[in-house]
């Protein structure tokens, strides 16, 4: 009797642990699984832009929308900043805005918004089954945010921040936090420059 007590005890306390060890499993999983950079896309006037064609040169892409109140202008505030702090070899990158709201985010629109922060930001739009392959390549979630009662059009979108660096080969090289200092980013890129 009382070993089936303790038995059962264990199992109680095994249970649990073991179905955490195996949540905790699944989340290193799913943070390992590599990004895949590439993306079909189309820049300002329609055309179809891919990942390809920038080989030779790095890529610095951001994520986000036009209608952010915060995320999206920081970043591309510090886009700009990081392209003004590499010089001469700003002219090696590519300094991409990718939007998670095609619907609102037309090639106009983003036109207007990019070249605000920089000319040499450009950014892409897509149909949106084409805008989730790209993100979920990249491994940036996002999301609407539709406020009870809000008029059609008036939504939010919930996204994943931060800068992602792809090398010359077009390869996968850096995620930069959101918020890193842009002094630090620029040095790594131009460490990455410098290396190759």
């Amino acid at each position: 009797m009382i070993r089936l007590a303790a038995l059962c005890l264990s199992l109680a306390i095994v249970g649990p642990v073991a179905a955490q060890s195996q949540h905790s499993l699944d989340l290193l999983r799913q943070e390992s699984t590599p990004i895949i950079a590439r993306y079909l896309l189309q820049d300002p006037n329609g055309r179809s832009v891919t990942s390809e064609e920038f080989i030779g040169r790095y890529q610095l892409i951001a994520f986000g929308y036009t209608y952010c109140p915060d995320i999206c202008p920081t970043t591309l505030v510090e886009m700009a900043a990081i392209l003004k702090l590499l010089g001469d070899n700003a002219a090696l990158l590519q300094p991409i805005f990718i939007t998670i709201d095609p619907e609102r985010d037309t090639g106009k629109v983003l036109k207007t918004y990019t070249e605000f922060f920089d000319s040499r930001i450009l950014g892409l739009t897509g149909p949106p089954a084409l805008v989730r392959r790209a993100a979920d390549n990249f491994k940036i979630r996002y999301a609407k945010v539709i406020e009870p009662g809000a008029k059609p059009g008036n939504y939010a979108v919930d996204h994943s921040a931060g800068m992602i660096l792809l090398g010359p080969d077009g390869q996968f090289i850096k995620k930069f936090a959101f918020a890193m200092p842009v002094d630090e980013i620029a040095a790594q890129i131009s460490a990455f420059m410098s290396a190759r």
